[in-house]
């Protein structure tokens, strides 16, 4: 569920790198979604999705993220903390 919700937060990220002006709503929103999901999954079910793989539309957007680092830490900048604090609480780092 989280990696599929992932490739469509990606996207509307890929869409704030169109917008002009010192804000990305479109950032925004994505990276709210995907904190949202995050928040709201359970352990069980990041776990599920720990292992499987990564689709082709979600290899493409993780590659655009490697290529642009400005949208790349500005998106991480937004979900880094939430993401991060959940993983901890259900185990899955250290």
């Amino acid at each position: 569920m989280i990696t599929r919700l992932f490739p469509l937060a990606i996207t509307l990220t890929l869409l704030a790198a169109g917008v002009a002006g010192a804000q990305h709503p479109m950032l925004d929103m994505a990276a709210n979604h995907v904190v949202q999901k995050y928040q709201q999954a359970t352990c069980e079910q990041l776990w599920e999705q720990k292992g499987k793989p990564k689709s082709a539309r979600e290899q493409e957007i993780i590659q655009f993220l490697r290529s642009d680092p400005q949208m790349r830490a500005e998106f991480i900048n937004r979900v880094a903390a939430p993401v991060a604090n959940k993983m901890f609480e259900c185990g899955m780092i250290p």
